[in-house]
């Protein structure tokens, strides 16, 4: 699969299911973007058969190096598993895979962790990186068993800064001393809608929302 066929396709589907919208959001950060982007309404196996292959594709150039997968709960669960899937079908890559749970399980097999031991390198495979939190508990967590963080695939990067003049994912490799892929970015969504000749209108709120916030 090619870069851009992995991107086109990453863009339609999520549009099909409805994980990609265009109109008027407001985030978190409290800024109102054009578009908004949720990997957890992704439900088909078709659509996860083709999120694994785009993630597997994002991470190519560096799955060479790492031992195994980590899906933070929730979104990040099936995102890894279809991950790890594709990796071993279409690139000879047999990684094993590990999620975390939200709260600790006492019962039972007990403990924060479901799946394989982490060990070695560790790929964390996740939706997005919004304030870098998340990740960070991730990176805490994949450290405190004695494996190493080296790298995070995410769906979407969305390319604006965060509260100072860098991205969220610039300042998770800068920090935490990971290496970022992205299947998609803000900037190839545009590109995208540039194709549409339907779309002229979200394509005109999104030059002005990366002209006011992107990097």
């Amino acid at each position: 699969m090619r870069a851009s066929d992995s991107k086109r396709q990453f863009i339609e589907l999520s549009i099909r299911f409805g994980a990609l919208k265009f109109g008027e959001f407001t985030l978190k950060s409290g800024r109102v973007s054009p578009y908004f982007f949720n990997a957890g309404v992704f439900s088909t196996g078709e659509a996860m058969a083709t999120l694994g292959a785009c993630y597997a594709d994002a991470a190519k150039g560096i799955v060479d190096e790492i031992d195994g997968l980590f899906g933070p709960a929730y979104k990040g669960i099936p995102l890894a598993t279809a991950t790890g899937i594709a990796l071993q079908q279409s690139h000879n890559r047999d990684l094993s895979v590990t999620f975390d749970r939200k709260e600790a399980k006492s019962h039972g097999e007990g403990g924060i962790l479901m799946g394989a031991p982490l060990s070695g390198n560790v790929l964390i495979i996740d939706d997005v990186i919004t304030a870098g939190t998340a990740i960070r508990h991730s990176v805490d967590l994949i450290r405190s068993e004695g494996a190493t963080p080296y790298g995070v695939v995410i769906g979407l990067d969305r390319c604006e800064r965060g509260a100072g003049d860098t991205s969220a994912v610039e300042e998770v490799r800068r920090t935490l001393g990971l290496k970022v892929q992205s299947v998609i970015t803000m900037h190839d969504i545009i590109e995208w809608l540039s194709e549409q000749p339907d779309m002229s209108k979200s394509l005109d709120l999104m030059h002005q929302y990366r002209e006011q916030y992107g990097v």
